[in-house]
């Protein structure tokens, strides 16, 4: 084999992709931040629209198979997993569920993970808002399994990040520790 035909090597080798992530963006002013989402996810936004208008017409089963075709080339696409976690938690189906919503959780936490607290993640952002129902639906979720430890810390978080409440998740707060960002 020559030198230039290993793996890895030569003009015709493909080298790794870097994986598309989300990532945040720092507002103008202080320590307020805005997810932002890979390239994948702004090009499915019309995908998205349709996906809301089929949920809308009850059309779930045609929603869930399009979320799913979504996330086949787009598993940073945080508000399908969001939705798709906030249909099984409605249907009942808490594993699901929680896995849909955990990861959707997890992906923004990840994003918001090398900035240094106190971080405000504002919900009125639009691209902030999947990530935040996402983690209310996972704390209501984690009560419905009896986790109430892991609900209340979710909620914590959700809390810590905007303060102001806007999806009144105090009560599944109440009686909870420091969140996790804080004690770091």
């Amino acid at each position: 084999m020559k030198r230039n035909q290993r793996k890895g090597y030569g003009p015709s080798s493909k080298r790794p992709r870097r994986p598309e992530r989300i990532g945040v963006r720092r507002l103008s002013g202080g320590n307020a931040f805005e997810l932002v989402h890979p390239p994948c996810v702004r090009q499915r936004a019309e995908d998205m629209e349709e996906v809301h208008k089929m949920l809308e017409a009850g059309e779930i089963d045609v929603a869930v198979d399009e979320l799913r075709w979504l996330l086949e080339d787009c598993g940073q696409l945080l508000e399908a997993h969001q939705l798709l976690g906030r249909i099984a938690l409605d249907e009942g189906d808490l594993q699901l569920a929680r896995g849909h919503l955990g990861y959707a959780f997890e992906l923004g936490l990840r994003a918001l993970a090398e900035i240094e607290p106190p971080v405000v993640l504002p919900y009125s952002l639009p691209a902030n808002r999947p990530f935040f129902k996402a983690g209310k639906a996972l704390a209501e979720c984690l009560a419905g399994l009896g986790k109430s430890q892991k609900a209340r810390q979710v909620a914590q978080e959700l809390l810590a990040l905007d303060p102001s409440d806007p999806l009144e998740v105090k009560p599944l707060a109440a009686e909870a520790g420091p969140s996790p960002r804080e004690t770091a």
